[in-house]
């Protein structure tokens, strides 16, 4: 059975092709779906990187990591697969049983959308099997955000150490711990080194091809392609999720910018403001956390400015910042000095505590 003609519960912000793949680019995109048989395989595509010749291949890996996707595959909360795809195609087995038996499986990419995407192209199952949605759950967040969002370098304990997808993994992230914790559905919008008004930069220099507010509005930005073509680069259906809070977290590589001028600052504010003018645009039913901290909180104060920002700008209230204290020593650090696996614990902790506290006021 082709994956888009079963039915399933989409998770995160996804697109089928003509041929039936459904194709997973941003951090923590996939499916989700009760099977009732005793034999499941799942087909999963690889884009273009998988398919480079073997002089490319040995080219690139001479260079640095192949930064190819890593999925993730559950049956009833466990995970059983934990790969990355390196091939143009592969299928694996997802459940074998004497007798038919009731599962839930989950399948999730859990690394992020510029490097690379992964298709869910094909289930395969007895004709007798059954494949339907899970239930949607009562609460729905959407996280916008960054490096820290894409669960960058937390597999890894070194800091000295620098990204691959095979550390990155979006399920041990501080935004997929708190939809777990709140039993919420969810979708991410998160790129690392993108920033409001400028991506991270070593130079002082603005880098202006690396800005959020520029990608929000799209399925899923990625040098990953299908035959040369930009499968998810097309525009998001906002219909299709909405949430009741969205939580942004974005300031971080802007940071490297704007350093202590006041001038860019200010500049990052009011973007900032404009930013989720946005964003509300598309979620209109929507209460906005801006969450800032973890690593570096020097612009909480800015954040604190756009919010008032907005407020006064369309009189709406639902809104509010939240200060997360960066992370320290003792919870060690994960690659390039990202947050840790215990950083990430903490601030889903003081998430979701916020969450649940606007959540009983609205």
């Amino acid at each position: 059975m082709r994956a888009a003609d079963a039915k399933i519960k989409y998770i995160g912000r996804t697109i089928a092709d003509d041929n039936g793949t459904i194709w997973c680019a941003l951090s923590g995109s996939g499916v989700e779906f009760t099977y009732r048989g005793a034999s499941l395989d799942v087909v999963l595509a690889g884009d273009d990187l998988t398919k480079l010749e073997t002089q490319q291949y040995e080219k690139i890996k001479t260079q640095q990591d192949v930064d190819y996707a890593r999925i993730a595959v559950y049956v009833n909360n466990e995970r059983i697969i934990d790969e990355r795809l390196e091939v143009p195609q592969k299928t694996y087995c997802v459940w074998r049983s004497d007798k038919p038996q009731e599962i839930t499986v989950r399948i999730v990419k859990l690394s992020e959308a510029p490097h690379s995407i992964v298709g869910i192209q094909e289930f395969v199952m007895a004709d007798t099997d059954v494949i339907s949605p899970t239930p949607d759950k009562p609460l729905k967040l959407e996280f916008i955000g960054d490096s820290i969002t894409c669960g960058y370098g937390v597999d890894d304990n070194d800091p000295e150490h620098h990204f691959s997808t095979a550390t990155e993994d979006e399920t041990a992230s501080y935004a997929y711990l708190t939809a777990q914790s709140l039993d919420a559905d969810y979708s991410m919008v998160s790129y690392s080194g993108y920033g409001i008004i400028s991506g991270y930069t070593e130079t002082d220099e603005k880098r202006l091809t690396e800005l959020v507010p520029d990608k929000y509005e799209d399925t899923g930005y990625s040098r990953g392609k299908v035959d040369g073509v930009a499968v998810t680069l097309q525009k998001w259906d906002f219909d299709r999720f909405c949430p009741d809070f969205v939580v942004i977290n974005l300031g971080t590589n802007d940071d490297s910018y704007c350093k202590d001028i006041a001038q860019r600052q200010e500049e990052y504010a009011a973007c900032y403001a404009q930013f989720i003018q946005q964003v509300h645009s598309h979620n209109p039913g929507a209460y906005i956390l801006c969450v800032y901290g973890i690593m570096t909180d020097r612009l909480y104060p800015y954040v604190q400015k756009a919010v008032e920002l907005y407020r006064q700008k369309t009189g709406d209230e639902r809104i509010t910042a939240l200060h997360i204290e960066p992370h320290t020593d003792e919870a060690g650090y994960g690659a390039d000095w990202h947050p840790s696996k215990l950083t990430h614990i903490r601030a889903a902790k003081e998430v979701t505590a916020k969450i649940n506290s606007l959540n009983k006021k609205c």
